[in-house]
């Protein structure tokens, strides 16, 4: 068995394809009305379709779970996504780990958690 995709909700596929292109350079792969598939494996489903087929309500930031992405650079990151990005929700701005590594978190358009770490190797 082999995990393929992680999908996550959003309210406006358009707009969170292009966030996701923005900040990590995420292109389309297929796009199938309403679930799209990015590089990498991350999948955008439409709030509306998601909310139909489990008939049940969508929680946005729930804190569950959390993507995560590398990046050296993350000063240059930081620029770029506030520049970008200026409204952005933050649960951490950019800090140090007592073990040395640099994180941020943030929520994305929809409320879904994002860590953007230096990384550990």
């Amino acid at each position: 068995m082999k995990l393929r995709n992680i999908l996550i909700v959003v309210k406006d596929i358009e707009k969170s394809k292009q966030f996701y292109h923005d900040l990590f350079g995420l292109d389309m792969l297929l796009d199938n009305d309403g679930n799209m598939i990015l590089t990498e494996g991350l999948v955008l489903q439409d709030e509306t379709i998601w909310k139909k087929f489990l008939d049940r309500d969508i929680i946005h930031e729930n804190n569950a779970t959390e993507l995560y992405f590398e990046e050296r650079n993350i000063e240059e990151f930081v620029e770029k996504l506030e520049r970008l990005y200026p409204d952005i929700k933050y649960v951490n701005r950019l800090m140090s780990h007592s073990w040395g590594q640099k994180v941020v978190r943030f929520y994305d358009l929809d409320g879904n958690l994002i860590e953007v770490g230096t990384p550990m190797s």
